[in-house]
């Protein structure tokens, strides 16, 4: 099966699905545990109230987890995700989803939830947006986050530039509404193609399709006449407003407070939801909004450095640059300038990334304390540190230009100096020490 009661069943198996049935607040109560539970488990609140509605939260809030959803080791995850894209499927479709079995024409059911003290409304996070690309009329489908205004009505954050809002803005100068789909409670493997930023006119839920091994299926939608997954929880259909806007501010993935932006309103028509339904809460700036954004971007790192330079081995986004701003890559280096140009490659690729740090093999990439002491017996800064000054960075960064976008990089040489003793950087092993158990000990 390829939705989301399919997924609990197997991490609720393995021991990561915790089930909470005290009733709980949708504000701030519901944020505050998965907070705690921070990535360890998914949660699931089954007692919500003023809502019939489920909660779940941290569906993919680790590695484990994320590794399940796309249905490979945790090590494989980047293959497996590189190989969907580059294996994308058109999904079957039929003529009547689940979603179907309940339908209301206004947004009162749901339990949106409230998640920080300073945001001006409780946010829809986990709602995915379907609609048609002008040029190619082939679907595209992407995250973007609604806040209620009324009971029909929602903000829509879009990034300029991205794939809706190009598509809202030729809608938006042919006077034109656009007509949209959205659903919230998915497979994680369609949201995490939703976070994968496709090329223009190329269709996400192909490459969810092929990270379900080809099973996903499809059904239209009667008002917008797009397709949407069949056994999706909750989907919403209508139109975003060409001649409206409403300003709002939210909590990103640094967990900070982003800048009032105008943004445009969306419109519902019609308010589909399964029996016994469950919505999808993504808490921003915590581990699964971290995983879902940075991780599609790692599988992109890490494709596009391996087939430029084979010398990569693998390419991590760091915790404390909220997987995003700060990457480690580890390479096989051959050539001492190997550092320097993988550096300026991974900026490329990834424009929004801060700092690249290059270690070798024996580096473990995803630890900071392996990291760090590269850094101490590998890096030089006089010889081994490149500073890129005035140059397009991310707009999340509170610290760059935020009117002109510009910010200054650095790229770190943390690898061993073949021109170096190449015992002095030879880490000492201790021989069976991996095959000692304490417990026979003490």
């Amino acid at each position: 099966m390829t939705d989301l009661r399919t997924y609990l069943g197997i991490i609720k198996k393995s021991g990561q699905l915790k089930t909470i049935r005290k009733q709980v607040s949708t504000k701030y109560e519901i944020v505050a545990i998965t907070a705690k539970l921070d990535g360890s488990y998914a949660a699931l609140f089954e007692n919500i109230k003023g809502s019939k509605f489920r909660v779940v939260t941290n569906l993919v809030g680790t590695r484990k987890r994320f590794a399940q959803a796309v249905g490979a080791k945790e090590s494989d995850i980047h293959k497996k995700v590189i190989s969907a894209i580059h294996h994308a499927k058109k999904p079957k479709t039929i003529p009547k989803g689940l979603f179907f079995e309940n339908k209301a024409k206004s947004i009162s059911a749901l339990p949106i939830i409230k998640h920080f003290e300073k945001e001006p409304g409780p946010f829809i996070t986990s709602s995915i947006i379907y609609a048609k690309n002008p040029e190619t009329r082939a679907q595209n489908s992407s995250f973007h986050r609604l806040m209620p205004l009324d009971q029909k009505h929602f903000s829509v954050r879009m990034v300029e530039g991205r794939h809706l809002h190009r598509t809202f803005m030729d809608a938006k100068q042919h006077g034109q509404d656009l007509k949209v789909a959205i659903t919230v409670g998915v497979h994680p493997a369609i949201s995490i193609a939703g976070a994968y930023q496709a090329e223009w006119g190329k269709d996400e839920i192909e490459i969810a399709n092929s990270l379900l091994n080809n099973r996903l299926t499809m059904t239209k939608c009667p008002f917008s006449g797009l397709f949407v997954p069949s056994n999706a929880e909750i989907v919403m259909e209508g139109k975003i407003l060409r001649d409206k806007t409403h300003k709002e501010w939210m909590v990103e993935m640094l967990r900070t407070y982003d800048f009032a932006r105008q943004q445009p309103v969306f419109e519902l028509e019609s308010l589909y939801y399964r029996n016994n339904p469950i919505f999808h809460d993504i808490l921003s700036g915590y581990s699964e909004h971290r995983l879902l954004m940075g991780m599609p971007i790692e599988a992109k790192l890490t494709g596009e450095l391996k087939r430029t330079y084979p010398q990569t081995r693998q390419v991590c986004l760091t915790n404390g640059g909220s997987s995003w701003l700060h990457a480690v890559v580890q390479i096989r280096k051959k050539r001492e300038d190997d550092p320097k140009k993988i550096i300026k490659k991974t900026f490329e690729t990834h424009r929004s990334l801060k700092m690249v740090t290059i270690v070798d093999e024996d580096i473990d990439p995803t630890s900071a304390e392996s990291v760090e002491y590269a850094m101490a017996t590998r890096f030089q800064a006089d010889r081994d540190l490149v500073i890129i000054k005035n140059v397009r960075g991310s707009s999340l960064d509170p610290s760059s230009d935020q009117k002109r976008l510009k910010t200054a990089k650095m790229g770190l040489d943390a690898t061993k100096s073949f021109s170096k003793r190449k015992e002095g950087f030879e880490i000492a092993k201790i021989p069976s020490q991996n095959k000692i158990s304490l417990k026979d000990y003490f």
